[in-house]
Parts: structure tokens; sequence; C-alpha cells
């Protein structure tokens, strides 16, 4: 339990950041499930769920919400399965 004012604060701050990264990494998840979808799939709207995908994680990258690398493999692997998948 905290023991004066700045703890307390400090407890209070860190439950709203933490429930604000929790919704944003589940929503950057459902990005991702909706491309692995559209792969499997070979959805018409595959463009346009890669494009989003990669701008949430080009943007979660960017806050730190996941490290730049993971990004950047998450984004290679799924660029990767649709190229096979159209060419």
């Amino acid at each position: 339990m905290a023991n004066n004012k700045s703890a307390e604060k400090r407890v209070r701050t860190s439950l709203k950041r933490r429930a604000m990264n929790r919704s944003q990494k589940s929503a950057l998840k459902t990005t991702v499930k909706r491309v692995e979808q559209a792969i499997a799939e070979n959805d018409p709207n595959l463009e346009a769920n890669l494009q989003t995908m990669i701008k949430s994680l080009d943007k979660a990258a960017a806050k730190g919400l996941i490290h730049k690398n993971k990004a950047a493999r998450k984004k290679s692997r799924l660029m990767k399965k649709a190229a096979a998948l159209q060419g």
C-alpha cells in the first residue's frame, strides 16, 4: 500500500497507463489477426488491411508499446505471406 501522496498518485497513474496499454495492445493484435485471416481466405481487401496493420504497428513501436524490431518482424513476415499469395 502507498504511504505518501506521491506514491498514491503513482499507483493511480500506473493503473490508468496499464488499462490504456492493454486496450492498445488488444487493438493491435486485432489488426494483425485481420491480416492473417485475410491472407488465409485470399480476401480482396488484403491491401487495405495490410496498410492499416503497418500503420498501427509503426504507431505502437513509436509509442514504445512494442519494440521496433518486433514491429519490423511482424510486418516483414506478413508482407512475405501476402506477396507469396499474390505472385
